[in-house]
């Protein structure tokens, strides 16, 4: 692999369903690819439980091979430290008494993804290739990847998708067409999170815009102890009530949150 710079690396190449290398091996902080663990092998629901369960995750764009990157320090969002910011508290005020807003909860996963894949401003392509597209809609149907969606008159307007295995929650891409129907949607999953007890949710690298929100950065080791911990409770119950949105300091919106048919979320809203 190289950089604009011709600057080389040694990677380790996986076999399809290798292990993974030790964490402890991948790329740190004074390289150009910080965190950067491992390349090849397959993208597959099967080859993404085993690296999420390792705090390991893909990312990488379409003409080049699967990259396996495991980051340290490891950004974080504790639900507690969730920072509802006057302006998002006021715009959930109006979208909890709207009738025509929803929050759903895998309803649509697979349409999130495209959404979250589409050409964004001051970017060429996306990382959200076909094959982690596939590879990770196969995940959702195993009960192990959700989507939490932001709907107005009924038309999919900002989501997010991410893993969850166990109590051990990954985010991994967000999107919004109207302003802060990302935000909401994360303030709905901050909520079922909180309800639930869960520790924190990983957000894998440090942006400003995380930062904004509350999230920060811990050592990759903390990491790791909470999610070998989490990931053996039992699943995550989706179906949001009035009480998650009670612990984000406001009531349920006008209407009910509507949950899909998946393994971890069984009971209908």
């Amino acid at each position: 692999m190289s950089d604009s710079s011709s600057t080389s690396i040694a990677l380790p190449w996986l076999e399809p369903h290798q292990p993974f290398p030790p964490v402890e091996q991948a790329l740190d902080a004074d390289s150009p690819w910080h965190g950067l663990l491992a390349a090849g092998g397959v993208l597959d629901a099967v080859t993404l439980r085993m690296a999420y369960a390792q705090g390991i995750f893909p990312w990488y764009s379409q003409e080049q091979p699967i990259l396996w990157w495991s980051t340290d320090p490891r950004m974080v969002l504790r639900p507690r430290n969730f920072r509802f910011h006057k302006s998002l508290r006021k715009r959930m005020a109006h979208f909890q008494a709207d009738p025509a807003c929803e929050i759903r909860v895998n309803h649509a996963f697979e349409q999130v993804m495209h959404a979250c894949a589409e050409p964004r401003e001051g970017q060429d392509g996306t990382w959200i290739t076909p094959d982690i597209l596939s590879a990770y809609v196969d995940l959702h149907h195993q009960g192990l990847a959700y989507s939490v969606e932001t709907w107005v008159h009924h038309q999919l307007v900002g989501g997010l998708y991410g893993v969850a295995l166990g109590h051990a929650v990954f985010g991994e891409s967000m999107f919004t067409r109207i302003p802060d129907a990302s935000k909401i949607a994360l303030a709905a999953l901050i909520g079922i999170c909180s309800a639930q007890g869960v520790e924190m949710i990983d957000c894998q690298q440090e942006t400003a815009h995380l930062a904004h929100m509350g999230a920060s950065p811990i050592p990759r080791a903390e990491f790791l102890q909470s999610i070998t911990r989490t990931q053996h409770q039992p699943p995550l119950n989706w179906t949001c009530q009035a009480d998650c949105w009670r612990l984000l300091g406001g009531n349920p919106p006008a209407n009910s949150v509507r949950c899909g048919l998946l393994p971890i979320s069984k009971t209908p809203c």
